[in-house]
């Protein structure tokens, strides 16, 4: 490979990249309001932001449901990211409309 050829090649990659990232955004902003929702009808039951079961729920979905290559466990890190900010999510919502 040339190196001009690998500058494309790089080039190309990365466009990918931006493309699967604005793709995991779109999605992560749908669960956001997914989760706005579910802090909406917790607040109205008095009901805990944080569910321990529910979240291994998420876990054991996610993970049985992986195909690879990211491993089990990179897979429940990202997942547990993704849970902390839906709770400040949920917990923000819930002072706001309260």
């Amino acid at each position: 490979m040339t190196e001009e050829q690998a500058r494309r090649a790089l080039a190309d990659c990365r466009e990918r990249i931006d493309s699967v990232d604005r793709r995991i955004l779109a999605l992560l902003n749908e669960r956001t309001r997914i989760v706005e929702e579910i802090g909406r009808i917790k607040q109205e039951r008095s009901l805990p932001i944080y569910e321990p079961k529910r979240e291994d729920e998420v876990f054991r979905n996610v993970t049985e449901n992986n195909g690879g290559p990211l491993s089990a466990e990179a897979v429940k890190r990202v997942f547990e990211r993704i849970i902390d900010e839906m709770r400040v999510v949920q917990r923000q919502k819930m002072e706001r409309d309260s």
